[in-house]
């Protein structure tokens, strides 16, 4: 794909570059919110553990899902420098800025889903 037809995928029907788009580009897929939210909870986390909260991810999807997002600035990985090496992975300053939004979204959800109980 080359780099004028990806610019087209993201323009929104005023032909200006989409925010709501690239974010969800960023944030989308499966796991993301899991390890957002799970990294949000327990603070910094190594991967095995990281693993293991979040049920069913396999090591292939975890690892390039939390490299996506050190690319991005929102999930930092710390390697110690031990014998066995031990790294972390940990939300940046930039991620605790999706705070606001992802109540908002999950409070939004919340209520759809009592809605869906309720038979509507």
């Amino acid at each position: 794909m080359t780099k004028e037809e990806k610019s087209e995928q993201t323009l929104c029907p005023c032909m200006s570059e989409c925010p709501i788009t690239y974010a969800l580009s960023i944030l989308g897929g499966k796991w993301k919110m899991a390890i957002w939210c799970a990294l949000k909870k327990d603070g910094p986390t190594r991967y095995n553990d990281l693993k293991r909260k979040i049920g069913g991810i396999t090591n292939t999807m975890l690892s390039a899902s939390l490299k996506e997002m050190e690319e991005v600035g929102i999930v930092l990985r710390r390697q110690y420098n031990e014998m066995p090496v031990r790294v972390e992975y940990s939300l940046t300053e930039k991620s605790a800025t999706l705070y606001p939004a992802i109540t908002a979204i999950a409070q939004w959800g919340r209520e759809l889903l009592e809605e869906k109980e309720r038979g509507k």
